[in-house]
């Protein structure tokens, strides 16, 4: 499938979205898997009077920006939707075959994000063909948000910089059951390795195991490190840690010359990414001293930064009318994964989180999303682009 037919409805564009495979390539080994989408949606776009850019970001990898300028003097208001999807490994249904119900849509990233996707676009392609648009408008599709974030990271250092605009808001699509988040936890994801001297297993004195040094090492963080974690944010929730893959030794009589372990470290707002592994060598150098023949690296860190909320009351404000008028809630809300959004906030853009499904069905073997809530997302997308933006921040 290179191509998405012409859709008589929002959920035929999600139908369509659905259908192709966009399994993070980190995850399918597969280059440039949102590739056919991107080129299908960029297509249909055009068509509907888009102006379109791809914007390479690694190898054969490349964001797609629509933009709909209707006047170089308003403000620029921006969506955002991931195109990439988690593994189908273990679903209990044909992941990109989508089934309809007469209360759901299936299949992988139905909820994750594309439900997301599909109404921002169906919602931007009527305002623009109505004459509705209150703000000039550009929709981005990012790649690779669900392992290294290259997308929205390469937008943020070096596409955004050379556009000739910069959005006054950012609303960014995940499944939040239509309810606006301003902030998300951060997290920064490393490696610990520990080496040691190989040696046969009839003679293990004559080496050196690692997997022993990273036991004491993984005493070390579970004892001293992890429960001392107090960060707290009232919309976000607690500061975590944990330590989720161990991987270590050759043969089973061969003493381990080498261990690693990888570690997710859960940051709240207000928490620097940046002081999490100086943070921990401290605790390693306190186990060097006490075993000094223990020898540690950390090494491998991707850094995804938190939410941080900026320009609440604003952004709150031009999204309350819209809000109350679908019944929804204006109540801020926080959560503990992270979004796209807070990469594009490291960049002064306010950004809220917002869009259709539940995050309990997202990465779900038989993930879905309700056809009622992206129906309710289209109205309160369309009401959203009909709305003026707040005024900009002086210049200095």
């Amino acid at each position: 499938m290179n191509k998405l037919p012409e859709p008589a409805s929002v959920l035929d564009l999600l139908e369509g979205m659905i259908s192709f495979d966009t399994v993070n390539s980190n995850i399918s080994g597969i280059p440039a898997p949102e590739k056919p989408m991107a080129d299908a949606i960029r297509a249909l776009a055009a068509s509907w009077g888009f102006t379109t850019q791809v914007l390479p970001v690694h190898g054969e990898q490349a964001n797609l920006l629509l933009t709909c300028e209707i006047d170089p003097e308003k403000p620029w208001l921006l969506l955002e939707s991931h195109m990439d999807t988690v593994s189908v490994n273990g679903m209990s249904i044909a992941p990109f075959t989508p089934h309809r119900t007469e209360t759901s849509i299936s299949g992988r990233g139905s909820c994750d994000t594309k439900a997301s996707g599909a109404a921002m676009l169906w919602s931007l392609k009527t305002a623009f063909q109505n004459g509705t648009l209150a703000n000039n408008t550009a929709m981005l599709f990012s790649v690779d948000e669900e392992v290294g974030k290259t997308g929205i990271e390469t937008f943020v250092r070096h596409h955004l910089p050379t556009l000739p605009w910069k959005p006054l808001l950012a609303l960014v699509g995940e499944p939040t059951r239509l309810a606006p988040v301003i902030a998300n936890n951060g997290a920064v994801r490393w490696k610990i390795l520990t080496s040691g001297i190989a040696a046969h297993s009839s003679t293990p004195a004559k080496g050196q195991s690692a997997i022993s040094a990273m036991v004491r090492v993984i005493d070390k963080l579970e004892k001293d490190y992890i429960p001392q974690l107090s960060a707290f944010h009232p919309l976000t929730g607690k500061a975590q840690c944990s330590i989720n893959q161990i991987h270590g030794g050759i043969q089973a009589n061969m003493i381990p010359d080498s261990c690693e372990i990888v570690i997710d470290r859960r940051l709240v707002p207000g928490e620097n990414p940046k002081s999490i592994l100086p943070e921990v060598e401290e605790h390693l150098d306190e186990l060097h001293r006490r075993f000094p023949l223990i020898w540690m690296e950390q090494k491998d860190a991707f850094f995804d930064p938190p939410l941080v909320p900026l320009r609440q009351e604003d952004t709150l404000a031009f999204l309350r009318p819209s809000l109350e008028k679908l019944g929804l809630s204006c109540e801020p809300q926080g959560v503990p994964y992270g979004t796209d959004a807070a990469n594009l906030a490291t960049a002064g853009i306010p950004a809220i989180v917002i869009g259709p499904g539940d995050i309990a069905q997202a990465h779900t073997r038989d993930e879905w999303v309700s056809i009622a809530e992206v129906e309710r997302a289209v109205s309160l997308f369309s009401s959203l682009l009909e709305t003026p933006l707040f005024a900009p921040l002086p210049t200095v």
